[in-house]
């Protein structure tokens, strides 16, 4: 990044190969739309090139990335809430049509997409840095402007909310 702050914006195809799977899969897990969540990361990166010069080096530069996704995600869902029409969640699951998969396996997938798409965006967002993008709470913490404790909390708390929605609500 400290190149590409240089002004040396072939490294960006650099950073883009490396980050933008782990930025599509972190949307996809906020969001449950693919197209969304494709925006959202060509985004992410058109924000990266535009504030370069913003960026610290100490801060290192995946914090600084999902600094930049995590406001996106929050206009996204603030605008989601104005008004923009959704469709179901459940249509984003990969079509395996040809493919041999185990259907216990696919039920529970799907299962789980519609319980994450009852926890609110804020817990979603979280287990989507957390436990499928494998930041460390440490790491959640900055991002979020939260205590290490805190986020230990809310993670704790989510899991139980979408287990109960999983077990519970899913299953009636």
């Amino acid at each position: 990044m400290g190149l590409v702050q240089l002004g040396k914006l072939n490294y960006m195809e650099l950073l883009f190969v490396r980050y933008q799977k782990q930025l599509y899969n972190y949307f996809l897990k906020c969001t449950l739309h693919r197209e969304d969540s494709r925006d959202l990361t060509q985004n992410t990166f058109v924000r990266v090139l535009k504030y370069r010069n913003s960026f610290r080096v100490d801060h290192g530069f995946r914090f600084w990335l999902f600094q930049i996704a995590r406001n996106l995600a929050k206009d996204h869902f603030r605008n989601a809430q104005a008004g923009r029409d959704r469709s179901n969640p459940l249509e984003q699951l990969p079509d395996l049509a040809g493919e041999e998969i185990d259907q216990e396996q696919l039920e529970r997938e799907e299962k789980l997409h519609k319980a994450l798409g009852l926890l609110p965006p804020d817990k979603r967002e979280l287990l989507a840095m957390g436990k499928f993008q494998g930041l460390k709470y440490e790491e959640i913490a900055r991002i979020r402007d939260t205590s290490v404790g805190a986020v230990k909390i809310q993670m704790h708390r989510t899991i139980a909310e979408l287990r109960r929605i999983y077990f519970e609500e899913l299953t009636e």
